[in-house]
């Protein structure tokens, strides 16, 4: 159990037969009244966020969130399959699941498969991928000046801005959860 004067950013727990994760809490003491835990809480199964108010003393049943290590091995319509690196079981995983996180994950990676009482709800991509550019314009001598980008499309079909000087052939660090260029590898 997790009372709400405990609550921390990331925390997991039920509600009303649903399992959020808290984004953001605030715990507020008025002048006059009791105190109180506002919170802006994402229901992991759907990805809606929404807000609420606790009172500190408010119990709830903490979620566990089970991240199992898998590795990416193909798309076929609107499945994703991915193989245990232990036990060499294959998951399918519905399109709807999975979302835009597979947008910088090219075939073997191993990426976090997020589940919920066996259900899989999400995955989380490596943090950090290296990717090779396929499409981009030449950069222009001359063109030094600072700050300069240009779109840039990678291995896996995704679009990032990328400095001038980058070109196609290159390999990249990408950030997968911004989707920013950071270097070149």
């Amino acid at each position: 159990m997790i009372f709400a004067g405990d609550f921390r950013n990331g925390n997991t727990f039920e509600l009303d037969g649903q399992v959020f994760q808290i984004v953001e809490f605030q715990h507020v003491k008025p002048g006059k009244g009791a105190a109180f835990v506002r919170t802006k809480l994402k229901n992991v199964i759907t990805g809606a966020t929404v807000e609420r108010t606790f009172n500190p003393s408010d119990k709830m049943p903490r979620a566990h969130i089970e991240r199992k290590d898998m590795q990416y091995l193909y798309s076929d319509g609107d499945l994703y399959f991915f193989m245990d690196v232990e036990s060499y079981e294959q998951l399918p995983v519905n399109k709807d699941k999975v979302g835009d996180s597979l947008k910088f994950v090219k075939e073997e990676m191993v990426c976090k498969i997020l589940s919920f009482k066996g259900n899989v709800f999400g995955i989380e991509p490596p943090t950090f991928v290296e990717l090779k550019i396929t499409e981009t314009e030449p950069g222009y001598k001359g063109d030094t000046a600072t700050n300069v980008t240009k779109p840039a499309t990678v291995e896996t079909g995704a679009v990032v801005k990328v400095p001038l000087f980058v070109n196609q052939g290159d390999v990249i660090r990408i950030d997968t959860r911004t989707g920013e260029y950071l270097e070149r590898a």
